[in-house]
């Protein structure tokens, strides 16, 4: 049951139950679970929430909804992580049990991460909504949460070879070359989350919806 506001803040421990709008975000990253999957492209969402946990000192120390959780604060914004562990196509389940149990407003209070194959590796591209474009975890949160409005940073991990399998190609890993890129891109993207937290969302796109260079020495 929620519970009004203290007057003044206390030291304790924070307080994840919903108190008033946006005062807490679930930050979502996509992926899926197991060894043989670590840091492939698909896999680029939990990558990237595994850096802002990092960032933050926040770990993954739960297992509910179906999904790896991580509570703390980052710059004074409360945050749930969470990395689904139904597999990719079933992320919905995850993310809708989870806006459930914390009262969140998904078109306001969620933000969800993900690799798009349409984008340069390393480009990112922050929308407020949006169809699934195709992405199979964004199809089934869309289903689940029955709305296509709520804030996502797509993270690009390159198109596919023309003669290659879009299965192989996305559960591949990144090239040598690639993976610099890609950690750039998880930086960029935690200073975009504090943005749209911090309800900047159009300075965030501005800043970080830009092409990227395709040599990292660039």
């Amino acid at each position: 049951m929620d519970k009004a506001l203290p007057g003044r803040q206390e030291k304790a421990a924070p307080d994840y139950e919903k108190k008033e709008k946006n005062q807490m975000y679930i930050i979502a990253g996509l992926g899926n679970p197991g060894k043989e999957y670590e840091n492939t492209r698909h896999n680029i969402g939990y990558m990237t929430i595994d850096n802002f946990a990092e960032k933050y000192g926040i770990t993954f120390s739960e297992r509910k909804f179906r999904a790896l959780v991580g509570k703390g604060v980052a710059e004074g914004h409360k945050v749930i992580l969470i990395k689904p562990v139904t597999y990719m196509n079933l992320s919905g389940e995850a993310i809708r049990e989870a806006c459930d149990y914390y009262k969140i407003d998904p078109e306001e209070e969620l933000i969800v991460l993900y690799d798009d194959i349409s984008l340069p590796v390393g480009q990112l591209r922050i929308r407020p909504k949006g169809s699934a474009g195709g992405h199979n975890g964004i199809k089934n949160i869309i289903s689940h949460l029955g709305t296509e409005i709520f804030k996502r940073i797509k993270i690009g991990v390159g198109e596919k070879p023309s003669r290659m399998d879009l299965a192989d190609y996305v559960l591949g890993h990144f090239t040598k070359e690639e993976i610099a890129l890609e950690k750039e891109a998880c930086e960029k993207a935690a200073d975009a989350i504090l943005l749209m937290m911090d309800e900047r969302l159009e300075e965030a796109m501005n800043l970080y919806n830009r092409k990227v260079p395709a040599d990292p020495q660039e």
